[in-house]
């Protein structure tokens, strides 16, 4: 058998990955191979490998200073990585900006604006440096998201500067973007209009990753998440997965106070307990649980479901121990 060449080992983990989340090494849009960028200071990312299929929203979850920044900054070709690559649509993102510029929408989490300039003399200039000549989807943008763009950017709230952001990064109709932190700013109305945009673009085949500390976010719009920790991915997981294996709590209201006891000597894991009311927690299936209710009266029973917030934690708050 020949000898593997510097990238086989990376192809053979990649083919397992993609059979591994049923789809095809092909349709992969965004790679990110064995990459490591590191500052002076030894911050920045470490060995990164993910991969990203055409008509996925990917989450990337971390703090602030955790390297989704510095890995958005490499997809972008902003940063020559110490080693490693990362391609979108098979093009080198350091090697061939330019190219992938033509296809990519890019919301960064800090947003520049000409403050002189006029909202839509800003997406004017823009289009034009990208030479798209059709602004319909430009205006459509704005209307959807409620946004008059003929006042000077300066005077802009933070809500309307990432509403800019937002239009501007999303006029031409690109086939891949990279959004950082994109609902920043946002009230609640309209973050919940940026994720029916994010729904819907998925569903026109759009590749999403959207980096992000906003839970809430990522559980609503995205399909897998990347959980990224002092520069180093410790886990690609889907996003419903990752909230069923977690531990959940169960609300139960029981007829009688004197029924609780006897529950907590059954072994569940048992907290805030107020006269006959208590929460149950359970690690996976909550059959056991609903078996050894059988026995008593219940008044009540409500689950409360666990946040992304709280599955993170695991990851971040905590040493694992897997």
């Amino acid at each position: 058998m020949p000898p593997k060449g510097p990238g086989a080992d990376w192809c053979d983990r990649s083919r397992a990955g993609a059979l591994r989340w049923g789809w095809d090494r092909s349709e992969v849009v965004i790679a990110v191979k064995r990459l490591t960028k590191l500052y002076p200071n030894g911050r920045g990312v470490r060995d990164l490998d993910f991969f990203i299929p055409r008509g996925e929203v990917f989450g990337y979850l971390g703090p602030n200073g955790a390297g989704k920044t510095t890995t958005i900054r490499n997809l972008l070709g902003f940063l020559r990585p110490n080693s490693g690559s990362c391609t979108i649509d098979g093009l080198d993102c350091w090697a061939e900006p330019a190219r992938i510029q033509k296809r990519l929408g890019y919301i960064p989490g800090e947003i520049a604006f000409i403050g002189g300039m006029t909202g839509i003399g800003f997406l004017a200039l823009v289009a034009d440096m990208r030479g798209t000549t059709n602004r319909k989807r430009m205006h459509d943008l704005l209307d959807r998201f409620e946004l008059d763009a003929t006042g000077r950017i300066k005077k802009m709230s933070k809500g309307m500067k990432q509403k800019l952001g937002i239009v501007t990064a999303c006029m031409h109709d690109p086939l891949v973007m990279v959004f950082d932190e994109p609902s920043a700013g946002l009230d609640p109305l309209m973050r919940n209009v940026f994720n029916e945009f994010v729904a819907e673009e998925k569903k026109r085949g759009k590749t999403i990753l959207m980096s992000s500390h906003s839970f809430e976010e990522i559980d609503r719009t995205c399909d897998r998440a990347g959980i990224i920790r002092d520069g180093v991915l410790v886990d690609v997981r889907d996003v419903g997965a990752l909230k069923r294996e977690q531990r959940r709590a169960f609300i139960v209201t029981f007829a009688s106070p004197k029924d609780v006891e006897a529950l907590a000597a059954s072994g569940f894991e048992l907290e805030a307990r107020l006269g006959a009311r208590v929460e149950v927690f359970l690690q996976g299936s909550a059959d056991p649980l609903v078996k050894a209710l059988a026995a008593y009266e219940i008044i009540d029973l409500e689950s409360r479901p666990m946040s992304l917030e709280q599955v993170f934690m695991q990851y971040y708050g905590e040493e694992r121990t897997s």
